[in-house]
């Protein structure tokens, strides 16, 4: 299941090195992912050390994110979900382990119930389906941000095809988007996170640059919370290099790239 990974794929790049760095040879994957999260050092928002351990280690009624946060344990299954969610783990623990923190309090505040509420809902999409989105504090790189947010596809995606790389990259981070991308469509969207950085972030190299990212965000959501108006909606096929023929008819296609609601398309 796991050898049908296309790694070479750019979206892939946010967590291969997590995958190549796996102890290779005998072992079950939950033995692997443990073995490399002692050597970082991983633990949750409480201070516990980071475990992956079977789903059937999870109580009947217990919620999974309150789960994490009680005893450091993660619930995982063999399969492509929850072995991408493992190795988001191993790559942004910063960001994984605030996003928990909020989960587990929400949890502690309003029960599980049946509504996750707004707060948590959030979490949810940025811990399945986000992607963040980098772009340099220059006008350019806040033309780009803007012009996304505002679904100017054709600004964003051809005019400004040249920012990507030099002055914007986008960071997959959702382990559900990463499995969907396992079997690519062109209507696979993000729910999209921008970060803003220096010229010193993009002198960076790709380790420091991730962890430079994991820092950063994570610190953000400590002191922002979270909710849904964060995001901005990424199709991700449509970054620059990341698919074939990408062409002015491929942007074109509405059913994909779609007007902001409300806009009036002539």
């Amino acid at each position: 299941m796991f050898g049908t990974i296309d790694w070479p794929r750019p979206w892939y790049q946010t967590v291969g090195a997590a995958a190549a760095l796996l102890a290779p040879g005998a072992g079950s994957e939950i033995e692997k992912f443990n073995a490399r999260a002692a050597a970082l050092d991983l633990c949750n928002h409480q201070g516990l050390p980071l475990r992956f351990v079977p789903q059937s280690a999870l109580p009947d009624g217990t919620a999974y994110e309150e789960f994490i946060g009680a005893t450091g344990c993660v619930p995982t299954r063999d399969n492509l979900h929850d072995f991408f969610n493992a190795l988001v783990w191993l790559s942004f623990p910063r960001i994984k382990r605030q996003l928990n923190a909020l989960q587990a309090a929400q949890i502690a505040r309003d029960g599980v119930g049946k509504s996750r509420g707004p707060a948590r809902d959030a979490a949810t999409l940025f811990d399945e389906n986000a992607a963040m989105l980098v772009v340099r504090d220059s006008a350019a790189g806040h033309a780009l941000a803007d012009a996304l947010r505002n679904h100017q596809w054709r600004a964003a995606f051809v005019e400004q095809r040249a920012s990507f790389g030099p002055d914007a990259e986008v960071w997959l981070f959702g382990h559900a988007l990463m499995e969907k991308l396992a079997a690519p469509y062109k209507a696979i969207t993000a729910h999209t996170r921008v970060a803003v950085a220096g010229d010193d972030y993009f002198a960076l190299d790709h380790e420091g640059r991730r962890a430079w990212l994991d820092q950063h965000v994570a610190q953000e959501l400590a002191q922002q919370g979270l909710t849904t108006a964060c995001f901005t909606p990424l199709p991700v096929l449509g970054v620059p290099g990341w698919w074939p023929g990408q062409d002015e008819s491929f942007y074109a296609d509405a059913t994909v790239f779609r007007p902001k609601r409300g806009t009036v398309v002539n």
